[in-house]
């Protein structure tokens, strides 16, 4: 009988800290339909009100962050699409800006991947892509992990389509296997000072930056 009231007890919880992460994202209020509806994701370890992203943010997106697998990244697709779907709905003409970080950035990235077909007036920011192809440079990080870490994180492509997406990579291991693991997690934590600022990122921005140099997309 103990046992079965554990179970039910650990089930419980389980399910209390799904629901909480859909709520977190769900949390503030209505974002208004004018200007520009700026959306953004955060890396591994964060949460929806502390991802590190500034600037005029309308929503952050909770998802299970703690272990970057594919599992959590397609959580946090499917909290992304759900979030970005609804402001259309209501505002059908306003522009959608999606910031992302790390684990984050991949979210995003595989979001557009998914998406570009049936989501215009859209463009995206992707600091530190586990899931970026060169060239210039190696692939992301995740890469030579792919058989651990399971789709749709693992991989590396630039299936955009039409959306502008601007992809930003500093002698980082996460988004650029070549700089090697010993880059991690200094580089990783420590080379995008500004990036985080999503007002410094234009709507239309279509271009890579890698290293310290600008590059077409």
């Amino acid at each position: 009988m103990r046992a079965k009231r554990t179970t039910a007890a650990l089930a419980g919880l389980v399910l209390t800290a799904g629901l909480s992460v859909a709520l977190e994202s769900s949390a503030q209020a209505a974002a208004s339909c004018e200007g520009t509806y700026t959306i953004v994701v955060g890396g591994t370890g964060s949460s929806w009100n502390n991802d590190g992203f500034t600037g005029n943010i309308q929503q952050h997106v909770g998802y299970p962050t703690q272990i970057p697998n594919g599992a959590s990244a397609r959580a946090g697709v499917n909290e992304l699409n759900r979030l970005v779907r609804d402001q259309r709905n209501t505002c059908p003409g306003q522009h959608v800006k999606i910031g992302g970080y790390s684990l984050g950035a991949a979210v995003v990235h595989i979001w557009v991947t998914e998406n570009w077909r049936t989501f215009g007036n859209v463009n995206a920011v992707l600091v530190s892509d586990p899931k970026r192809q060169g060239p210039p440079g190696a692939n992301g990080g995740a890469v030579p992990f792919g058989g651990v870490i399971g789709a749709p994180l693992a991989g590396a492509d630039k299936s955009f389509g039409n959306v502008p997406v601007k992809t930003i990579c500093h002698w980082d291991y996460v988004c650029d296997e070549s700089a090697g693991i010993w880059t991690y997690p200094q580089n990783h934590m420590n080379n995008y000072p500004n990036d985080f600022n999503m007002d410094h990122h234009n709507d239309s921005a279509n271009e890579v930056w890698y290293n310290g140099a600008w590059y077409p997309a």
